[in-house]
């Protein structure tokens, strides 16, 4: 049981989470590469809720069991496309937002690899799924037991 139930005590703000995660997922941004950043930010952020959540969305849209497998090493994977890799290395920069944020190399590979409507859903994509991290740890929400 979390600590606080968002839906009953602030239904408004939550419902606005909400439709901005099915204006993303409505959007350009390939459906795997969006279930991949949200996995990889939710590992980073280390939320159980968000990892069991999005790895078990990620099965259910085609994802290989041996590509989730390899997400936390993705870099030394041969699994993940250019493209793929250019969404993770950016989910990370943006989760971790060091002293100087998202190096431009890290950029200059999204907008080699995306259309700028892509690129500025997956921004919102990297953005949101933080913020639901941001929720669900604090809150200490748990997964279902499957």
């Amino acid at each position: 049981m979390p600590r606080l139930d968002l839906m009953a005590t602030a239904a408004e703000p939550y419902k606005a989470f909400i439709q901005a995660n099915t204006a993303i997922t409505e959007g350009p941004l390939d459906r795997t590469v969006f279930e991949l950043v949200k996995l990889r930010a939710s590992q980073l952020n280390g939320c159980v809720f968000c990892i069991d959540m999005h790895s078990h969305d990620a099965l259910d849209h085609g994802e290989s069991i041996d590509r989730l497998l390899q997400l936390a090493a993705w870099r030394e994977s041969e699994l993940y496309t250019e493209a793929e890799r250019a969404a993770l290395a950016y989910t990370e920069a943006a989760t971790r937002l060091g002293e100087h944020g998202v190096p431009d190399e890290v950029w200059n590979a999204v907008t080699e690899h995306f259309s700028p409507e892509e690129a500025g859903h997956l921004v919102a994509a990297v953005a949101l799924i933080n913020a639901f991290n941001r929720l669900a740890v604090p809150l200490q929400t748990k997964p279902p037991r499957r």
